[in-house]
Parts: C-alpha cells; structure tokens; sequence
C-alpha cells in the first residue's frame, strides 16, 4: 500500500473557508444576544413539564442533539419529528411543556401544526430562526434571532453556517440551564452511569464497603484477634481504633510476614501496627484513589475511608484496589 496522499493546498483552503464563515456568524451570534436569551432560559426553568424540540432537515438533525444535550445535563428534553407529529406524535405534548422550534427560514411548512398546536394550547413556544418576520418568530413567545449570515457552501444554499449557528445556541442554552440549575458532578455521573464517562466520576462512597464488614479491632487487642479479624473479614488487613474509635493504625499481610520473627499470640496489636495509616474520604473519586494506591510506595491494597464531617478519624468504610477494578476503572 501507498502512502496517503497529502491534502492539496485547495482542499485546506475551502475548509479554511468554512471555518472562517462559522467564525464570523458565531462572534455575530454572540453579539445579538439579548434579554430574549435570558427569557427562554427563564420559560424553560419555570416549565414544570420537558423541552420538546424540533425542527425539519438539517434542522430537525440538531434538534435531535440539543434535545440529547439537554437531557444529559438536567433539563428533560425529547425530539419530536414535526411530520410524525402531525399525525399522532403532537400527543406527546403536553400543556406543561415547553416548545423549542427551529427553522432557518422560519416559514417551513411541515412545522405549522406544531405551532398551531402551541398556540392553541397554550404551550409556551421558543423559536429558533433568521428571519425576523418569518411565521415562527412572529408566533414564538420567545423568539432567537440567528444573524443573517451566509452559507459556507459555494452555492449558498446547504445548511452549514446556519446550522452550526443553531447547534452553538442550543449548547450556550444548555449550558446556562446547568448553571442556573447547580448542576453538579454527581448529578452528571447519575444521567451517564456508562461507558468512561461515568467510571471517571464514581466517588469512592459509591463502591465502599461499611458497617459490619469493616475490619476492625481496638488499640489494646491481642494478635490472635487481629488475625481472627483479617481473617473473617477478607481484606488482608485490619484497622486499630482507639477508645474513641478514631483510626490510629492498621495491620496488613504485610507487616505480619515483616513481624514473623517477633510474633507472639498474646503480643498487643499496637506494638506490630502501622500508625498513621493513609485514608480517603467518601467524596474523593474512585479513579484517583485508586491512582494514589497504584502510586504509592510499597503500592497499597486498602485504603480506609474516614468521615471528613468528624474531627477524629472515624473509619465509616473501607476501600480495596479490587472494588475499583470491579467497577471498571483502571
């Protein structure tokens, strides 16, 4: 096989050009913003129901993504196709809901019985549109403006500019929503349990162990009740706590094969215990406690989890290097 070809120097100057265009309209798209932007965000917080977009063609393709996008990020939202829903799908609507309509032109056809729909039900209906004086923007209770700009096709004729204009505006309404919403990390990682997107953000509460499997022994224990301990629990260790029950050591297979030549059944737990044994709190990520104990010299198995809210070190779980590979992360 033959080297790939190098792009021509044509080829780089119509993507240039394209870029350029898209350029151009979003620095004009942000200058028209107004207090309409802030009104649709408004009208959708206040809507009690979902955001229904739609939109036909190119349109109807980034009406489908901003729906998603809004979905993913905390404001329920499904496409709706204008044609299927002039013919049963308009029962998806309801009254508690809000429109999102988008429509270059503003005049196209196959939208009509949505708007009508909205007008007479009273729905409350965000248009998205470059024509001021088009059908949808004279029906929209909030109407978005798209600057008049030009298509980046040769021909200016295919959606590619205006499109993209659309696509910027559905994320800058998304990501407003979010902000006014206090959208938070876990609220993300719960609409995106999948893939590694969601492993990234499982905290280390999330995959835990608690209550009666922790093992654990008081500071004054002997090594046979450690032993029965580690033993029982199966983590290949066992946590000292003093009478507070605040952490204060830890003893490890490690440090019983590195004690063999001075072990006695009767021997205090505390004279053969790592003291000040390292530990997370249930809000740190997984990934990165798991990073830390990878990471660390001699690489680490467990890691204790304490109550930040306490000002003693109380263990309320504990973490094995096995649970984070169980869910997944590496």
């Amino acid at each position: 096989m033959g080297s790939p070809s190098l792009p021509s120097q044509p080829d780089v100057e119509a993507a240039q050009r394209v870029l350029d265009c898209a350029r151009e309209a979003i620095d004009a798209l942000g200058e028209s913003l107004n207090g309409n932007f802030s009104r649709a965000v408004q009208v959708i917080l206040e809507s009690e129901g979902r955001v229904i977009v739609s939109g036909m063609g190119k349109s109807g393709h980034v009406a489908r993504k901003i729906a998603a996008t809004l979905a993913s990020t905390g404001t329920p939202a499904h496409f709706v196709h204008p044609a299927e829903a002039s013919h049963g799908d308009l029962g998806v609507v309801t009254r508690a809901d809000t429109l999102l309509i988008l429509s270059n032109s503003g005049e196209t056809a196959e939208l009509s019985d949505l708007i009508t729909f909205a007008k007479r039900f009273s729905v409350p209906l965000i248009g998205i549109a470059a024509r001021e004086d088009s059908a949808l923007v004279r029906a929209a209770d909030v109407p978005l403006l798209l600057p008049r700009t030009k298509e980046a096709c040769p021909m200016g004729l295919a959606p590619t500019t205006s499109t993209t204009l659309m696509l910027v505006l559905g994320d800058a309404l998304a990501v407003a929503l979010m902000e006014r919403r206090g959208f938070t990390h876990d609220q993300y990682r719960d609409l995106h349990p999948g893939g590694s997107l969601g492993k990234s953000l499982i905290r280390v509460g999330d995959i835990m162990h608690r209550g009666e499997e922790l093992p654990l022994v008081g500071e004054t224990a002997l090594l046979r009740e450690a032993l029965a301990v580690m033993t029982a629990k199966g983590f290949g260790c066992t946590g000292i706590v003093d009478s507070e029950g605040s952490l204060v050591g830890i003893f490890t297979d490690g440090d019983l094969r590195r004690s063999v030549d001075r072990l006695k059944p009767d021997l205090a737990i505390r004279a053969l215990m790592t003291t000040s044994p390292k530990t997370a709190v249930p809000a740190d990520l997984a990934a990165q406690a798991l990073a830390f104990m990878n990471g660390h010299t001699p690489k680490l198995n467990v890691l204790f989890v304490v109550d930040p809210s306490r000002a003693s070190r109380t263990p309320v779980g504990i973490l094995h290097l096995h649970d984070c590979l169980r869910a997944g992360l590496q």
